[in-house]
C-alpha cells in the first residue's frame, strides 16, 4: 500500500523493513554525529583561539553560547513546522550542506565577529536537523522500542564531541586551530548527498498502527496557530512540561561543561591540548556512548514494569552523579580527577534517550516535529545559549580571588543546577502514572 506523506512526496509503507530502520537510524546518527563535532569543536580550540585574539572568558562564552545557540534555538520551529508538512529527509539534508559550509568558513575569519558571524551560520544550518529526525525516527520505531532508538540516535552528541576532540586537537597541533575547521567541516557535504539520495520519507504516524493524512498547502496564520497549540502541549501535559524543565537545566549544566571541559583541563590540571583531546575523546566516547545506552535500554526494560521509571531512571543518574561532579571539581590531584570524571559522564548522559522518546510519545503525530522543536528551542536558547556563557561570566567575576582557578570554582557552582533537574524527572516520572 502506498501512503502520501508530505507535499510532493510518496513512500511505500511495505518498504520500511527491519533493515532499512537499522539503515535509516545510521544514516539519521551520522548527520547528527557531523552535527556535534561541528557544533563541539569550539570546546578543543578555545584556548588556542582566545590567545591569538586576546579574548575573555565572557568573549568565548558568548562565541559557545548565544552566537550559536539563539539562532538555532528560534529557527528550529518554523523549520520544524515545515518538517511537519514536506519531506523530511529533503530538509535534514539541506540543514546538513549549510552547517559544514559555515564550518569550514570559520576557518578564514579575522577576529571576534566574524568568528561569531560564522557560528551564527553553522546555528543556522543545525537548526534543520534533529526536529525533523526525531520525527523520522519516531515514525519507524513503535513505543517500546522508541526510547532504544532516540538514545542510539543520541550517541551522535558523545560520538561527534569525542571526534571534535581528537582531531580537532591533533589538527590544531600539528596544522594550526583554523584547519581544524575544515577537516571537521567537509565530509558533512557527502553525508548530505548520502541523506537525500538513499533515504525514504516514512509515512506519518506508520510505527503507531496509523497514517496521518496530507496536512495540506501552509497557511501562516495556522502555522502561528499550530505554533501556539505546540507549546500549549507541552505545559498542559505536566509529563511534558516537567521533562521540558528537567532537560532544560540538565542541558544548562552540560553545555556549560562540554564546552569549557578542554579550557579546565589545560588550566587546571596543566594537560596539553593533545592530552585533552586524547583524554576528553576516550572519555566521553567510551563512557557517554555507554551511558546514552544504558539510559535508553533501562528506560525501555524498566518502563514495561513500571512506566514512571521510563524517567525516574533519568532522576537517579542525576541524584547519584551530584555527590561525584562536586568531587571531581574539588581534587586538586589531577590522576585522581581523570578517573573520576569516568562516572559523572556516563550517568550524565542516561537523559537523552528517554528524554526525546517521552516528548515524541506524548505529542500528537502531527505536531511530532514541532514539539521536539519547541522542547529544543527552550532547551537550546536556556542551556546552549547560556550555559557556556554563564559559565565564562561566573569564572571572569570569580577572576580576581581565585585566579587561574576560576573557571573550576565556576564550573563547581553550576553544576548544582543539575540536582534541580533531575528533580523534575522525578515529578514526570510521578504524573506519568496517572496519564
Amino acid at each position: 500500500m502506498t501512503e502520501i506523506t508530505a507535499r510532493g512526496g510518496v513512500s511505500a509503507a511495505e518498504d520500511i523493513t527491519p533493515a532499512y530502520r537499522r539503515y535509516a537510524l545510521g544514516v539519521l546518527l551520522l548527520a547528527y554525529i557531523s552535527s556535534y563535532v561541528d557544533r563541539q569543536i569550539m570546546g578543543v580550540l578555545l584556548e588556542p583561539i582566545r590567545t591569538e585574539f586576546a579574548l575573555t572568558d565572557t568573549q568565548m562564552g558568548f562565541l559557545g553560547g548565544i552566537a550559536f545557540g539563539i539562532f538555532y534555538a528560534t529557527l528550529g520551529i518554523p523549520i520544524a513546522f515545515l518538517a511537519d508538512r514536506w519531506n523530511r529527509r529533503n530538509i535534514i539534508s539541506i540543514a546538513v550542506a549549510v552547517w559544514s559550509v559555515m564550518t569550514v568558513a570559520c576557518a578564514f575569519v579575522t577576529g571576534f565577529w566574524t568568528l561569531a558571524l560564522a557560528r551564527v551560520g553553522v546555528g543556522i544550518g543545525e537548526a534543520g536537523s534533529s526536529p525533523p529526525s526525531h520525527s523520522m525516527i519516531a515514525d519507524l520505531y513503535e513505543e517500546k522500542k522508541r526510547s532504544g532508538a532516540l538514545a542510539v540516535y543520541a550517541l551522535g552528541v558523545y560520538i561527534g564531541i569525542m571526534l571534535g576532540f581528537l582531531v580537532g586537537a591533533y589538527v590544531a597541533q600539528d596544522y594550526g586551530w583554523r584547519w581544524a575547521f575544515v577537516v571537521v567541516g567537509a565530509p558533512g557535504i557527502l553525508i548530505a548527498l548520502i541523506v537525500r539520495f538513499t533515504m525514504k520519507e516514512p509515512p506519518r504516524g506508520h510505527a503507531d498502527g496509523h497514517v496521518h493524512e496530507d496536512p495540506g498547502p501552509i497557511e501562516w496564520g495556522a502555522a502561528v496557530k499550530q505554533v501556539k497549540a505546540g507549546f500549549a502541549h507541552l505545559w498542559r501535559d505536566r509529563v511534558s512540561r516537567h521533562v521540558v524543565l528537567g532537560v532544560t537545566l540538565v542541558s544548562f549544566v552540560g553545555y556549560g561543561g562540554a564546552y569549557w571541559g578542554a579550557a579546565f583541563f589545560i588550566r587546571s590540571h596543566g594537560l596539553s591540548l593533545i592530552e585533552v583531546g586524547q583524554y576528553l575523546a576516550a572519555v566521553i566516547g567510551g563512557a557517554g556512548i555507554l551511558g546514552a545506552l544504558i539510559g535508553g535500554r533501562l528506560a525501555d526494560y524498566l518502563g514495561e514494569k513500571d512506566k514512571r521509571w521510563r524517567l525516574w531512571i533519568v532522576a537517579w543518574a542525576k541524584f547519584l552523579a551530584a555527590p561525584i561532579i562536586i568531587y571531581f571539581f574539588l581534587e586538586m590531584d589531577t590522576a585522581v580527577a581523570l578517573w573520576i570524571y569516568v562516572p559523572t559522564v556516563l550517568l550524565g548522559a542516561f537523559y537523552l534517550g528517554p528524554s526525546f522518546a517521552m516528548i515524541q510519545t506524548r505529542a500528537p503525530v502531527a505536531m511530532r516535529a514541532l514539539c521536539s522543536a519547541i522542547m529544543l528551542f527552550i532547551l537550546n536558547i536556556i542551556g546552549l545559549g547560556f550555559g557556556p556563557q554563564a559559565v565564562g561570566l561566573l569564572s571572569d567575576w570569580l577572576r580576581p580571588e581565585f585566579g587561574a582557578e576560576s573557571l573550576r570554582y565556576a564550573l563547581l557552582i553550576l553544576s548544582f543546577i543539575s540536582i534541580w533537574g533531575g528533580y523534575h524527572y522525578y515529578l514526570a516520572g510521578k504524573h506519568l502514572k496517572d496519564a
